[in-house]
């Protein structure tokens, strides 16, 4: 989900690099708790380790009304990583803090009361450089390996689309321009399919293109095989923009 009014991200600091060992206790749970880091070659967990690490060096990961322990912190940093493993070099510059809900909450970022539906969040306007997500759900993303969805990786697929200064769907860091017509094109064919109801993907991605985008993204990372069998079109597409472009 996307919320707020832009504003201009402070300079960023100077990256921090990892140095030492990567804890035996991180690497337990990534054993234990991410697929994506399990199919990984001996080089892949390597590299995967090493930027869950400086993740967690360079971004703030806070808790609000909750705890925060090295799980949630591994598992916000795998999320991160996921989606831009194919990326060496990436860095999210709209990126300053992740903060950490006990469970839902709402557009005024209440744990109590009414209206409690939302996840996960990237903010805008005072709320620019800030990703809100729920504890409960970031643990959930990670849990159940059939349902296709993750909200943790789903708002670091906003936060890469964007990476260009417009949250719509067409990420230009990923997506080379004579692609981005065919592209626009299938995202509306396949919104019209989850409005006819002839789809299993996310309903919420009918939102518009971006939650679109963000959802298609969960399925991708979360059940590829399934993807590619079910969509092959928009698995092939999403295979080009994360996996082969680089």
């Amino acid at each position: 989900m996307i919320f707020g009014v832009y504003r201009m991200l402070s300079p960023k600091k100077e990256w921090k690099t990892s140095s030492g060992k990567f804890p035996l206790k991180w690497r337990d749970i990534l054993k234990a708790r991410v697929d994506f880091y399990n199919f990984l070659d001996k080089a892949g967990k390597i590299s995967f380790e090493k930027r869950v690490q400086e993740f967690i060096l360079n971004y703030r990961i806070t808790g609000v009304e909750t705890a925060v322990d090295d799980t949630d912190k591994v598992l916000v940093a795998a999320s991160a990583i996921i989606p831009v493993f194919q990326f060496p070099d990436w860095r999210y510059d709209n990126l300053d803090e992740v903060m950490l809900y006990p469970s839902g909450f709402n557009e005024q970022f209440e744990t109590s009361g009414a209206d409690r539906n939302i996840l996960g969040m990237v903010g805008t306007g005072y709320m620019e450089g800030k990703m809100v997500l729920s504890k409960a759900a970031l643990h959930h993303g990670f849990s159940n390996r059939t349902d296709k969805r993750n909200t943790a990786v789903h708002e670091f697929v906003h936060l890469i689309d964007k990476s260009d200064g417009n949250t719509d769907g067409i990420p230009a860091a990923l997506l080379d321009k004579q692609y981005a017509v065919p592209w626009i094109d299938l995202i509306y064919r396949k919104i019209d399919e989850i409005k006819d109801g002839e789809s299993d993907i996310n309903p919420y991605g009918a939102t518009n293109k971006a939650e679109f985008f963000a959802v298609a993204g969960e399925y991708f990372f979360e059940r590829p095989k399934v993807l590619r069998d079910k969509h092959p079109e928009l698995y092939n597409m999403m295979n080009e923009m994360f996996v082969k472009r680089n």
